[in-house]
């Protein structure tokens, strides 16, 4: 097997790699003796998308948005509640662990955490090494001149062949992470925040790897993220989730450039422009405040209409539908920016519209791009901050 030849064998670029439709999780809770079912946590609540091969999608938003458990139902770590799943043009929603195991050669994933995610009992060798024996297949050469090449690819030293992972720091055991997703030369690669456990200085080289790499062999990627400078910097398109839904998506430029959702334009406000001769540039930083919404009981309607500040009476009671409203820009919305309204007929505010945002003047003496990530958390301090947008990670 030649592990130097493109992960897109079998499919052109271009092509649809992976599609989406209406995909759904929720997560059964349980309560008494008998455990009876008294209600569900809807970590995912029907996303739609596609993923052509040799693009890299990223998907934003704050934490509990569903993200990380939409990367698991693509990958069939967990089971999904509804929707389907197809790869190549093949549904693998249902597959059982024999009918996916030949699908883990062309489906990866790198974690999050590159702590929790290498068993501290084995060497690096066997870390690496473990997708060709569990596929049962050996490389031209042997197995182990195969995973010290695949080290030498994500810049580590071959001669760490026979380390253990807590000999290493944080970067790189996610490079061992890399490695160990690439060694059977996958078509799609799930990247559940792959840089957000890292220092900055290290964050920006594991990215450039991951861009190398995606030229050298072809890949596609879905780079799950909340770090809007990292998604820039990698995605082709961008997809913005908010409690289980996708409430934008869009390609990279128009979505920075004029974004239409106004949960979007909430994100960008709050990421800092770390140059000073460009700070005049944001008029104004948006802070969302109150709570984000239990995924238990989403509210009716459009799910952020309780922190939107052009929320009106059809935001509670119904559901706006993704369209595409602009080439290439799908929004979620009945009164989009930058766009004709959807609803125009509805203009009267909801009276907790009116206090859903408090707008901050952004001049020079504004705080450090660290500090002022902070902006933009709920004045309540909720977990599920709108600082998910800003370039300074968790």
């Amino acid at each position: 097997m030649n592990q130097k030849s493109t992960g897109t064998q079998g499919a052109a670029a271009g092509d649809v790699l992976l599609k989406v439709n209406g995909l759904q999780k929720h997560f059964p809770i349980r309560k008494g003796m008998l455990q009876r079912q008294v209600g569900a946590v809807k970590a995912v609540d029907g996303i739609d998308f596609e993923v052509r091969s040799g693009e890299t999608l990223g998907v934003v938003g704050e934490s509990g948005c569903g993200k990380s458990t939409m990367g698991r139902l693509i990958t069939r770590l967990l089971e999904p509640t509804a929707g389907t799943v197809e790869f190549e043009g093949r549904d693998i929603t249902h597959l059982g662990v024999s009918g996916m195991r030949p699908m883990r050669r062309d489906v990866q994933m790198i974690f999050q955490d590159p702590y929790s995610s290498l068993n501290p009992r084995h060497t690096i060798g066997t870390i690496v090494g473990a997708p060709f024996r569990l596929q049962g297949v050996t490389p031209e050469g042997g197995i182990k001149k195969e995973v010290q090449r695949l080290l030498e690819v994500v810049g580590l030293n071959p001669e760490h062949y026979n380390r253990y992972p807590h000999e290493f720091s944080g970067g790189q055991r996610q490079r061992i992470g890399i490695a160990r997703a690439l060694a059977l030369s996958p078509k799609l690669v799930i990247a559940d925040e792959p840089v957000s456990a890292l220092d900055v200085s290290i964050q920006a080289q594991v990215v450039n790897l991951l861009d190398d790499l995606q030229d050298e062999l072809g890949l596609t990627y879905v780079i799950i993220a909340h770090d809007l400078s990292v998604v820039r910097h990698v995605s082709d398109r961008i997809a913005v989730m908010y409690l289980g839904k996708i409430v934008e998506l869009a390609d990279r430029s128009s979505l920075y450039r004029a974004p239409m959702h106004p949960y979007t334009k909430a994100l960008l406000s709050a990421v800092p422009i770390p140059d000073p001769r460009r700070r005049s540039a944001k008029s104004e930083r948006i802070l969302l405040k109150g709570d984000v919404p239990s995924p238990i009981a989403p509210p009716s309607g459009c799910r952020f209409h309780t922190r939107c500040w052009k929320a009106t009476r059809i935001c509670t009671t119904q559901e706006p539908p993704l369209i595409e409203l602009k080439p290439g820009q799908r929004v979620a919305c009945h009164h989009p920016e930058n766009a004709e309204d959807q609803a125009p007929q509805d203009t009267q505010l909801l009276s907790a519209a009116r206090e859903a945002i408090e707008l901050v003047p952004v001049g020079r003496d504004e705080a450090p791009a660290g500090q002022g990530a902070a902006a933009a958390e709920p004045a309540t301090g909720s977990e599920g901050a709108a600082a998910e947008g800003t370039a300074s990670g968790e």
